[in-house]
Order: C-alpha cells, then structure tokens, then sequence
C-alpha cells in the first residue's frame, strides 16, 4: 500500500510540474504575441526605422545610418521625409532579403532597409513657387531666398555644394511636393525628372512626389549611436509665405535645365 501510495504522489508531481511547464509557457506565448502586436501597431500607426542606403542626405544622414520615422503626422517645408517610389525614380530592381529578413522588417526588430522608398528634403509644398537661383545662388521659395548653409553638403576642403547647378522655376501642383536632396551633387531628385517624358502623364509631372506617397517625416537617428541627433525645421523656412495662388491641377515648369 504505501508503495502504491508512493505512485500516486510521484505521479500527481508529474502532472504538477507538466501544468507549470504548460502553463510557463502558455504565459511566455501570450507576452510575445502582445509584444508582437504592439509592435506592429507602432510600426504601422507611430514610427519605422529606415536604413540610410546612399549619401545623398549628407552630412545630415551618413550611409547605414538608423533613421526613426514617425508616422501620422503633417509635414512641412524643410522636413526631411521619406516616400515610397511611386513615380519610379529608382532604377534598380529590389533585392530579395527573403522571408525571415522581411518578417523582421515588418515586426520593426530590424529597420526598413526595402528598396522602394527614398528620403529627401521637402523644399516646395502644394501651391509654391521654387526657383534656382537669386543673383547669390540661394534656392527661392515664394520669392524668400533660402539659405541652406545650415543642412548643405560641406566636402573636405571646406566647400559648401551649390544648392543646384541645374536652373529651373516651377509651381508645385496639388497634393505634391518638391524634394531634394541634402548632397545636391549625389542626389537624383525632384530637379532631375523635370524634364522626364512618361506615357499618359504630363511632361515633368515624375518631378512631383505624391502627399499620399509620404511615410513620415525624419525625426532623429537612432544608430550609430554617435551619430544620434534629433531633426527639426531649418529657420530657414520659417520666412516663408504660404502660396498666393490656389494650387495648380497639373505641374508648372516655367523653365528647366535639360540637365541635372
């Protein structure tokens, strides 16, 4: 009998310590799933991190920086954004990272490094007229001169990039905007499909990013850690008046070099 009674304790141990396991890791599941979750809602709903590809935003995003986007929110002239390639700006196909890599991505444990988005610098908004250049060869914006020493590239001697070398003036049509990069000589942007011919849309009107085509607006970078810095609006905008004029339904290219 008490060899018996033994069994039953032994066996009801069992049982007690394969509930805890189940129940451990039941419990561990549930955590995960929640953090999965809650991942996804602030990847999709508040922010992303982006991987930095090319040097087009130096000195202000360094290639392989982590950038954190933040989602949900108006931006504005200055703003640093980054946009899916609606208007197909980039010529190379997209790389195939496979499916654990993508899941990462999606779940916000590694940062966006997908091959459709570009970020840029938005210089125009819906209605605005950006010119290149006053006598001083500053970018103009509604008439304001834009000094851009503030974000421009600086090369190792010491010499500021010109805000373009390419001339043009336009009106940026609604629901676009105007972009371009920080690194002006490295940049393929807004300025450099002004003159591209697409079937069935409007002469330049890739020149024109989609608002509907915007992630978010660059708020800091998150690595390399000595790299960390948080964005704002340039004060060189801030002088900037809105657009007299509603704006247009189609782009309007006063004039474009045929070059970038």
């Amino acid at each position: 009998m008490e060899k018996k009674a033994t069994s039953d304790e032994d066996a009801a141990q069992q049982r007690t310590l394969g509930h805890r396991i189940w129940s451990g890791i039941r419990e561990l599941g549930l955590i995960l799933l929640g953090a999965l979750i809650i991942s996804v809602v602030l990847r999709t709903f508040i922010g992303e991190m982006f991987l930095i590809p090319s040097g087009s935003m130096e000195q202000t995003l360094q290639i392989d920086d982590r950038v954190v986007v933040q989602k949900m929110v108006d931006f504005q002239r200055g703003d640093i954004v980054v946009f899916e390639d609606h208007n197909s700006w980039l010529s190379i196909e997209p790389e195939d990272r496979g499916p654990f890599v993508s899941a990462l991505e999606f779940i916000g444990v590694l940062p966006n490094a997908s091959q459709n988005h570009l970020i840029k610098r938005v210089i125009g908004l819906p209605g605005d007229r950006v010119e290149c250049c006053d006598a001083e060869g500053r970018l103009m914006v509604n008439g304001v001169p834009i000094d851009e020493s503030a974000y421009l590239y600086v090369n190792n001697q010491g010499q500021m990039v010109e805000p373009s070398e390419m001339r043009f003036a336009v009106v940026v049509p609604q629901d676009r905007i105007f972009v371009m990069g920080d690194h002006r000589n490295a940049s393929s942007d807004s300025r450099c499909h002004l003159n591209d011919l697409v079937p069935g849309r409007e002469d330049g009107d890739s020149a024109f990013i989609p608002v509907e085509a915007v992630v978010g607006s660059a708020v800091a970078i998150a690595l390399p850690f000595e790299n960390m810095r948080t964005f704002s609006v340039p004060e060189a905008f801030a002088a900037v008046p809105d657009p007299l004029e509603p704006a247009p339904d189609k782009p309007v290219i006063e004039s474009a070099d045929s070059t970038c």
